[in-house]
């Protein structure tokens, strides 16, 4: 009988209940997180920065000036304001090639200097040559993310398209019976006359992971942190004699050490903050040592990685001190499961439901990447998301340890001990 009646717990309704609440609670929001914030991007989308360059220089046409560079941006932003979708930066090759290299624009539609004069040549090609298109250059960048290069190609591409057709209309109802004697071939040309052609922006090492080795090193920073602040959780509170360790079939026990709640905190954050430098080394040397991952600025990098594990690992320590048990839960939602869709890397913000965007505001995995994409992708340009970066972090931390260690004090302060102090100490044997 002594075999069967550990599995009397089994009738216990409340056993049923509290743990179907939970995991089910868990179920649905991740599927609420994940699948809610990319289930469709394109309908979400609002104001995607993309950049419109008119470098046109205009050609003589008719005794006349023209400048279909002008028209086509023009034409362009009317046609797409409606919507709201693309932010169209209207901006010089210069300014353009800038924003890029700093994760700024998700890709750019350039009208080259000659594309007025090599447009109105067509009306006068009277040979049976193939006359020569002018072109629209789309350029993409996939270190801003690969879902948001692509998002803003489409949109780019379309937009170039349209405008073709639409200068090419122009062109055939001025053109009267003049266009009667250009070869066919011309004529077919001038209602579609320029060629969209695509380029990368802002190229990346072929280590690169297309744009998104910067999500997963972020990713596993912020991971390595709050298991390690699970584990260092576990370790202090049997080091402290409030738990015990069980090795396989052993089971240690160490003897009680009455600590308050703010003096475990501190001394888990303490081992936190010191283990880090070994975690955040070992992460640097996996990934750009042992895998390949194209990196510079070395120094800078580790020492990010560093403090991002550690303020990771102490705000979910955090959580831990304050919810106890269900903490784990918490920091579960807080570091991966609101985290992983709103870092701005596999969907752009700009791409996401309003909810998700606030999240997004606040939440560490976004800041985290964002810094470490500045670092591997943008030359470590403060304004490309490094000094975002390391604020955030350190907002974080200010408001985990007030958080914490107010919440702690005042379990403390009410008496809320681990262990009452009434209670007699529990005898157990050193190891």
């Amino acid at each position: 009988m002594s075999g069967i009646q550990p599995f009397r717990v089994l009738r216990a309704k409340p056993l049923w209940i509290a743990n179907g609440v939970i995991t089910g609670v868990l179920a649905l929001l991740f599927t609420v997180f994940y699948v809610g914030a990319n289930v469709d991007p394109v309908d979400h989308m609002k104001n995607l920065p993309v950049g419109l360059v008119n470098a046109d220089k205009g050609a003589a046409a008719g005794g006349e000036q023209v400048d279909l560079g002008a028209r086509i941006t023009e034409s362009i932003k009317k046609s797409t304001a409606s919507g709201g979708k693309i932010d169209w930066k209207v901006m010089d090759e210069k300014e353009m090639k800038e924003e890029l290299g700093k994760g700024k624009l998700y890709g750019a539609l350039v009208v080259p200097a000659d594309f007025t004069s090599a447009t109105t040549a067509l009306t006068g090609t009277a040979t049976t040559e193939a006359p020569t298109r002018p072109t629209l250059t789309v350029l993409t960048n996939q270190s801003a993310g690969s879902v948001g290069s692509s998002l803003a190609r489409t949109a780019t591409t379309q937009a170039a398209e349209s405008a073709s057709l639409q200068v090419g209309k122009e062109l055939t109802s001025q053109g009267g019976t003049g266009q009667a004697k250009l070869p066919a071939a011309a004529r077919v040309l001038l209602a579609d006359p320029a060629a969209v052609t695509v380029e990368d922006g802002h190229p990346l090492d072929s280590r690169s992971g297309l744009g998104m080795t910067a999500f997963y090193y972020a990713l596993v920073l912020v991971v390595v942190g709050m298991l390690s602040a699970n584990v260092i959780s576990g370790q202090v509170d049997h080091a402290l004699g409030y738990t015990h360790n069980d090795m396989g079939p052993l089971r240690l026990r160490r003897p009680l050490i009455r600590a308050t709640r703010v003096q475990t905190l501190a001394v888990g954050s303490t081992l936190m903050a010191g283990l880090s430098l070994l975690m955040g080394s070992l992460v640097m040397v996996g990934a750009v040592g042992l895998m390949g991952m194209h990196a510079a600025h070395l120094p800078l990098l580790w020492l990010f990685s560093v403090c991002a594990i550690a303020v990771s690992g102490i705000g979910a320590l955090t959580l831990l001190a304050v919810f106890g048990t269900p903490g784990m839960l918490v920091v579960t939602l807080v570091f991966i499961g609101m985290a992983v869709p709103t870092a701005n890397a596999a969907t752009p913000i700009q791409a996401l439901p309003g909810f998700y965007r606030f999240l997004a505001e606040f939440e560490p995995l976004r800041q985290i990447t964002g810094g470490i994409r500045s670092i591997l992708y943008y030359d470590a340009q403060a304004d490309a998301g490094l000094t975002r970066g390391w604020v955030m972090m350190a907002a974080g931390l200010a408001a985990a340890a007030l958080f914490g260690f107010g919440m702690t004090s005042w379990y403390d302060r009410k008496g809320l001990h681990r262990i009452p102090s009434e209670a007699e100490p529990e005898k157990v044997a050193s190891v």
